[in-house]
């Protein structure tokens, strides 16, 4: 029995289904590009030769948040009362300042 070796048989196939482009490229192509992803082409957008981002296809499925009514007996939003605000001792924009680096 004759040994295939692992990484030709995967090189060639990530090499077909995966596709790099430069973001100018992707620019210049947008709805070609597009096209190939519908059919199921998965992208990486390069910056030189840095992956930046992935565009894959999109793939329906189940939504992980169901938005439903309000049952009829529920209070109107306008009624629900807010929790009154902390009392802090600390100036919250003192620390997002301090946090940036902003002085």
């Amino acid at each position: 029995m004759e040994h295939i070796r692992l990484d030709s048989v995967t090189r060639p196939d990530y090499y077909l289904v995966m596709k790099t482009v430069r973001v100018a490229e992707l620019r210049a192509k947008l709805r070609e590009h597009l096209r190939g992803v519908r059919r199921g082409r998965i992208l990486t957008v390069m910056d030189r030769d840095t992956p930046i981002a992935r565009i894959i296809p999109y793939e329906k499925g189940p939504s992980a948040l169901t938005v439903r009514s309000p049952l009829p007996d529920a209070p109107k939003l306008a009624a629900i009362r807010m929790p009154p605000p902390l009392a802090l001792k600390t100036d919250v924009v003192q620390l997002l300042a301090e946090a940036r680096g902003e002085r």
